[in-house]
């Protein structure tokens, strides 16, 4: 795999806001292809994918002999869309499933396509099974500059062996805690509302559970009620379909809370004070841990016992206590607490891959191949025109590819840098020369300091980058970006990431457009 230029520390720091984004839209050269979600009375297979890119795709090879539709709507959002009963329905129907996966879509929208795919059709993850195709896959590489510990929980391999598959459940439960104070994780919704995890205000039961897929991660708040000591028990559990859950791991993870953590530490202990690190369980050996990367620097995690860390909490991490009465389990409005924050702002539940293969061309391709041989197996009689789908869309991808790779070489090296809503973009910079520079991460917990204008101002300035990007449905969480841009004179420009918009329809006007948006947007005068 080739490895992704991590973000600088110190690049950008949490946000959050709503804005109106205007977007200018480039046309599209090309074969006359199928309009998206017509109608086909006529169709052979009725195929059912998770998003409008990969139902774009399966037109684009299966023309008239297939009806295809996406669970997600135009505009919406894979990681977090919740699929209806209409969804259920729909995939019941489905003589061809597709998802990316990768932990591209939120588990429910998984759990869904699994259960409700009929019996002996196909139902395929192209992310996962297009490496065999040509794909190239690279590492999903998180680093926001935050001043303190960025902490999260992790789930770490496939639990094959003990029956898991990729709807299964993995359940941690707070069990235990020990403390001056209340100790509560927390994860901020897209539209700011609080959702508890763990809170052992009211002591712990089986409400302070969350759930992963195995092989996910997700991020959180954690805040502390008063300085001092800590210790977390955490419990893991593996519930495969409608079965009983049954005990995986346990560990206890001690917290150093405005204390000095040398103060707490055993000899030899390792102080997480930076960085990325996971309170894990491996489903597969079942042991509890520390995934980290604060020693490695991004570039390799590793495992650290539970009884072998001290994560550090400093005073730096002081925060209030929002006043609207959803954050009233922390405390009183404007209360201090100490919190490290969850980073990301919404349900952000990922694995250690980038999932978002398609902003490579290349890559796109790959999953045009698979689509021809998956459907060619669901409709043998098919096949030729199959064939002549893909034959006529790889050359079309081809030039799309080309275009692109000239696109970004009319951009100056040194103005390659892409600023965007979020990190979908991995792809694009690895495959076609860029740095991704940073990604917009909005504040969990309120709006954004004075603080975090200032980062931000200094990141735009320091890297002196005539443009940063949107995703238009993202659009509205990025004011706070748009005003620093106006003020140090830097053009918001758009990126469509992991979804089509009412203006956009097809994959290659979405490519087009990021391409032509690219070169304009950074080409500088002479391009």
């Amino acid at each position: 795999m080739t490895p992704r230029t991590p973000y600088p520390r110190g690049a950008l720091r949490t946000l959050a806001a709503t804005a109106v984004l205007a977007l200018g839209l480039a046309g599209c050269e090309g074969h006359a292809r199928p309009d998206a979600a017509a109608e086909n009375p006529d169709a052979e297979l009725k195929v059912v994918t998770t998003t409008e890119i990969l139902a774009d795709l399966v037109r684009q090879v299966g023309g008239d002999r297939v009806q295809a539709d996406s669970v997600v709507p135009p505009g919406g959002d894979p990681h977090s869309y919740e699929p209806t009963p209409r969804d259920a329905e729909k995939v019941t129907e489905a003589d061809v499933t597709f998802t990316n996966h990768l932990l591209l879509e939120e588990h429910a929208l998984i759990k869904t396509v699994d259960a409700n795919a009929r019996e002996g059709t196909p139902n395929v993850s192209l992310a996962e099974a297009s490496e065999t195709y040509g794909a190239n896959v690279i590492p999903l590489v998180e680093d926001v500059g935050l001043d303190v510990l960025w902490l999260g929980l992790r789930v770490r391999g496939d639990g094959e062996a003990r029956g898991a598959s990729r709807s299964s459940d993995v359940l941690l439960t707070a069990t235990g805690m020990t403390g001056p104070g209340e100790l509560a994780a927390y994860l901020t919704e897209s539209l700011g509302k609080p959702k508890k995890y763990f809170d052992s205000a009211d002591g712990f039961s089986a409400a302070d559970t969350t759930s992963l897929p195995p092989a996910a991660h997700t991020h959180l708040n954690w805040a502390f009620t008063e300085p001092g000591v800590y210790e977390l028990t955490l419990e893991a559990r593996l519930r495969n379909g409608g079965a009983e859950p049954r005990p995986v791991g346990e560990g206890t993870f001690t917290f150093a809370v405005g204390v000095d953590p040398h103060t707490v530490a055993d000899k030899g202990d390792t102080i997480l004070d930076e960085g990325h690190t996971d309170l894990t369980v491996n489903i597969d050996t079942g042991r509890m841990s520390a995934y980290t990367d604060q020693r490695s620097r991004g570039e390799e995690q590793e495992e650290i016992p539970p009884d072998d860390v001290v994560i550090d909490v400093p005073n730096r991490a002081l925060d209030e206590v929002p006043e609207e009465r959803e954050f009233a389990f922390l405390g009183e409005p404007g209360a201090q607490i100490h919190q490290l924050p969850q980073a990301v702002l919404g349900k952000h539940v990922h694995g250690e891959i980038d999932p978002h293969l398609w902003q490579d061309v290349q890559n796109a391709k790959a999953y045009a191949l698979l689509i021809r041989d998956t459907l060619k197996k669901a409709d043998p009689k098919g096949a030729r025109a199959y064939d002549r789908g893909a034959r006529a869309y790889e050359t079309e991808l081809d030039r799309l590819d080309a275009y692109v790779r000239e696109q970004v070489g009319r951009i100056p090296a040194d103005r390659r840098q892409l600023i965007t809503t979020h990190d979908a973009f991995g792809y694009l910079a690895d495959a076609y020369g860029m740095t991704v520079a940073g990604f917009v991460v909005p504040n969990p917990a309120q709006e954004p300091s004075a603080d975090d204008v200032e980062k931000l101002t200094r990141t735009i300035d320091n890297l002196d980058v005539p443009a940063v990007f949107m995703e238009p449905n993202l659009a509205r969480r990025a004011s706070v970006l748009t005003q620093v841009a106006e003020d140090q004179d830097v053009e918001v420009c758009s990126l469509y990431g992991d979804s089509f918009d009412e203006k956009t329809r097809h994959y290659t006007d979405m490519m087009r457009h990021n391409a032509d948006e690219l070169r304009r947007c950074l080409g500088g005068p002479d391009t």
